[in-house]
């Protein structure tokens, strides 16, 4: 074991920052990852794989990763353990006035992608819903077994995936945020409706407070909250400058030199 995820192991440097297991995971069948948040999201997923490695005797191993940061626990919303398990659940949403947009958060991230909701509905009239994304791993394995399915049996009615089911109907972009590279929210992009852009922390990680690496990854609620008004914009639902006046208001430097090169 050791503390996962990029920005959470405060000023340890690059040789404790993983942004990059969750990734490493896809390549094992055997594996189930796991990027939980909250303390009920663990304690679902342990039991579920003590059920079944111990009571259902499969061949499984549970990689679930626990960020080192300390902020409190939320009592378990009713009915969630299912979306737990199979990858997401929405946890909250917020009103606004304006357009609606989908905010995917995991692990300690994920309350940046709240913290995110709330600006975008003080500041610039947009609503959002706020999902947990447990494992897009499992996300993926499911999506690609359903469009298996599918393929060889072109005659019968065809199967959605999960993340299908959960994000039909919905409204808005869809902006993901992780402690892992980009590629990790990515893999699931062919199955959510108008696509997926996604933040994450490409790059060599350092020592630094946890503000300062989620900046630098731009990965934070204001980095967040600009990806998704640009996201708007491309959809010719804001105009641009809102976004420009936005990068300002938040002290976003567009000058900045990527993390993936820094």
């Amino acid at each position: 074991g050791g503390t996962a995820g990029r920005t959470t192991l405060n000023g340890e440097g690059l040789q404790h920052q993983d942004g990059h297991s969750l990734v490493n995971a896809m390549a094992f069948p055997t594996v189930r990852a796991y990027d939980p948040a909250y303390a009920y999201e663990t304690a679902v997923i342990i039991f579920e794989g003590l059920k079944r490695l111990y009571v259902e005797n499969e061949t499984a191993i549970y990689y679930i990763t626990l960020e080192n940061e300390n902020y409190l626990m939320p009592e378990m919303p009713a009915g969630c353990e299912a979306g737990i398990i199979r990858g997401m659940y929405q946890v909250s949403s917020t009103k606004a006035p304006g357009e609606r947009v989908q905010l995917f958060g995991s692990g300690p991230i994920l309350r940046e992608a709240l913290r995110a909701a709330e600006i975008l509905a003080e500041k610039y009239d947009v609503a959002s819903d706020i999902w947990s994304v447990t494992s897009y791993n499992e996300l993926r394995r499911d999506a690609q077994e359903c469009q298996r399915w599918n393929m060889l049996n072109p005659g019968k009615q065809p199967r959605r995936s999960y993340v299908e089911e959960q994000l039909d109907g919905v409204e808005g972009p869809v902006i993901a945020a992780t402690d892992y590279m980009r590629v990790l929210a990515e893999q699931i992009d062919p199955w959510v409706p108008g696509g997926l852009f996604a933040l994450g922390t490409d790059g060599m990680g350092r020592s630094e407070s946890r503000e300062a690496l989620r900046r630098h990854f731009e990965v934070d609620a204001e980095c967040i909250v600009v990806a998704t008004l640009y996201q708007l914009s491309k959809q010719g639902k804001i105009e641009t400058k809102k976004v420009t006046k936005a990068i300002k208001d938040l002290e976003i430097d567009p000058e900045k030199t990527s993390a993936l090169y820094a």
